[in-house]
């Protein structure tokens, strides 16, 4: 007999096995950030593993879970965003493409895409963020976390976020939740990358950004 609770938390296992991403919303943009570590159970694969998309300037996701699921379908959403901005000559919202992911993960759900993701960007009244699990439920909100990380991460954001806080205060927050995890989760690790999504557009911090920010901090890895 087919039983929904050892459904849900086999599920559960292969989504949570290792990285931490995040996304936090600020009221001059959004900062995104990832740890870089990749793994196949208690096998590094990859130490600079990227783990967040840009799909539009004003557009982003973040992803957890099995690799493969995950790229391939970062790569549907780019297309059909792409198409819909083609066909009617209008931006895409960060909802409309949280609401296409939400179908397509939906539309598999009996052999489920094993990946969690968080969608960020801009909305018609502003910076949003949703995240969304394997079976397409989807929940907005102002900061939200994923992988097995997540739970010391969320702590660290939760104990300092605030709804006026800045770009360049979310983006020290998230370095301070980023390396709290990847310094007490296996899962996380190696380096960091955070990216920032505001009026500019989408960048990313470069190597010589995050030094420079971890010493102002007095942060080592």
């Amino acid at each position: 007999m087919f039983k929904i609770n050892e459904f849900y938390n086999k599920l559960n296992e292969h989504i949570v096995k290792g990285t931490t991403t995040l996304a936090i919303k600020c009221k001059d943009g959004i900062v995104l950030g990832s740890d870089t570590r990749v793994t196949a159970g208690f096998f590094i694969a990859h130490k600079k593993g990227r783990k967040i998309y840009m799909i539009k300037p004003y557009l982003a996701v973040t992803i957890a879970g099995v690799v493969a699921d995950a790229q391939a379908i970062v790569d549907t959403l780019k297309y059909h965003i792409n198409l819909y901005e083609i066909n009617y000559g209008v931006r895409a919202t960060a909802r409309a493409a949280a609401r296409l992911l939400s179908i397509i993960l939906y539309r598999n759900r009996l052999l489920p895409l094993m990946t969690e993701l968080i969608v960020a960007g801009r909305d018609l009244d502003g910076y949003a963020i949703y995240k969304l699990d394997p079976l397409g439920s989807l929940v907005k909100d102002d900061y939200t976390v994923s992988g097995s990380g997540s739970m010391i991460a969320v702590g660290v954001i939760e104990s300092e976020y605030h709804s006026n806080i800045t770009i360049e205060e979310g983006v020290k927050l998230a370095v301070k939740a980023l390396i709290s995890a990847m310094k007490r989760d296996i899962g996380s690790g190696d380096d960091f990358n955070i990216a920032i999504i505001n009026d500019h557009g989408y960048r990313e911090l470069s190597k010589e950004d995050k030094d420079k920010l971890l010493l102002s901090m007095d942060i080592t890895t």
